[in-house]
């Protein structure tokens, strides 16, 4: 299954859906911030929104009203997102992966997370594991434009087709295909991908390591 192209340089990965399975940290976080405004909990469609997009994009959707909107963000400006990482579960394998791939290959992060990144970092003892990491704070557009990916690309000197970009979303099919970074499907066998993978071990099997 190894796909004969050994001059890949970098594995980049996602975080929500594929880093960590996020699905109550997030929906607990975002269920406070409606029960704050005496909202309705999320529906699933809102759900699955909230689970690509970034935080404000998020409240948006959530939001629909200018003047409560505004009163959202600044709400969550002020709320933490730290006793929500606790519920965040890190994928299986993911931390004997990255020490099996390093330092042969870099490794980074591109995610429409936003100013909660560092903290998961931190909270689940991941420092020192990527050699960049780029959130919605470090580009005008998050995915799925492709500028997070296009920042990894050029900040490592490498052509596209030396990265693997690590997705589960439509908005990462889109990003990387813009970019022109071959995308490896995580969990998600709708996604037009190069690969598809059920477990991040498989990444073992199409990798040279």
């Amino acid at each position: 299954m190894k796909p004969g192209h050994a001059d890949i340089r970098v594995i980049a990965f996602d975080c929500d859906g594929v880093m960590f399975d996020s699905v109550q940290a997030n929906m607990d976080y975002y269920n406070s911030i409606l029960e704050h405004f005496g909202k309705p909990l999320m529906t699933p469609e809102q759900f699955v929104h909230a689970h690509m997009h970034t935080a404000n994009d998020v409240l948006a959707n959530l939001f629909s009203d200018p003047e409560a909107l505004e009163a959202a963000l600044e709400f969550r400006k002020k709320m933490s997102y730290w006793p929500f990482i606790k519920d965040m579960k890190i994928e299986p394998g993911l931390k004997s992966l990255l020490e099996k791939i390093r330092p042969k290959y870099k490794t980074a992060i591109a995610t429409n997370r936003s100013d909660t990144m560092q903290g998961i970092i931190t909270e689940h003892g991941l420092e020192g594991f990527f050699d960049l990491v780029v959130c919605a704070l470090d580009v005008k557009n998050p995915k799925p434009h492709p500028e997070s990916l296009i920042k990894i690309v050029e900040h490592f000197g490498i052509k596209p087709s030396q990265a693997l970009y690590v997705g589960d979303s439509v908005l990462d099919e889109m990003a990387a295909k813009a970019a022109g970074i071959p995308l490896v499907a995580y969990n998600n066998k709708e996604l037009s991908a190069k690969y598809h993978i059920t477990n991040l071990e498989e990444l073992e099997e199409i990798l040279p390591v």
